[in-house]
């Protein structure tokens, strides 16, 4: 049953994220990021479960259908919102906490070619703007906001706002500032 609650949230994000969202009927039927997310549960599940060549495909037709490619390797939280998603990328060692928005052409992406931990860990109530490229195992801690563009190679504690290439804080961590004001 959580998997199924798990879902209906997926579907009522946009709601709570996005203010052009106008019935679930669009949602439904217009929101690439709830398809691609729908579609990644289900290969996630049947990766969990080992489950050979199925969820590689899953992935491959969610990318073709979408534009959005997550890897069935990734781990992702509840209410996970990706806006305008075209070219976002999840790599397979990505872990996204709770709450987390993605827009269009973030790339969560690995460094090197060893079987082990290489992408980042996106922790709770993290926003990520258009065009970030996040790189390595890395960790952005809760609370935080990535400007647009930035290129992140280092982590960064809670409560951070980190911009620019290469990034870093524009903010000191222990000052919050809400997530709509990014």
């Amino acid at each position: 049953m959580k998997w199924i609650s798990t879902l209906k949230e997926d579907i009522l994000t946009p709601f709570k994220k996005d203010p052009a969202a106008n019935n679930i009927i669009e949602v439904l039927l217009c929101y690439p990021g709830v398809h691609a997310l729908v579609m990644h549960r289900i290969a996630h599940k049947l990766w969990q479960w080992h489950v050979p060549l199925l969820p590689r495909l899953i992935s491959h037709w969610n990318r073709f259908f979408t534009g959005i490619e997550i890897h069935p390797g990734a781990t992702i939280g509840q209410r996970f919102f990706i806006d305008h998603g075209m070219g976002v990328v999840i790599g397979e060692t990505t872990e996204i906490g709770n709450d987390v928005t993605a827009y269009q052409g973030v790339v969560l992406g690995g460094t090197g070619l060893a079987k082990r931990k290489r992408h980042p860990t996106i922790e709770k109530d993290v926003v990520i703007g258009a065009g970030a490229i996040l790189l390595g195992p890395i960790t952005i801690g809760h609370n935080s906001k990535v400007g647009a563009g930035s290129v992140v190679t280092k982590s960064f504690p809670p409560y951070s706002t980190i911009v620019g290439v290469p990034a870093r804080a524009a903010k000191n961590a222990d000052e919050s500032i809400p997530s709509y004001q990014i």
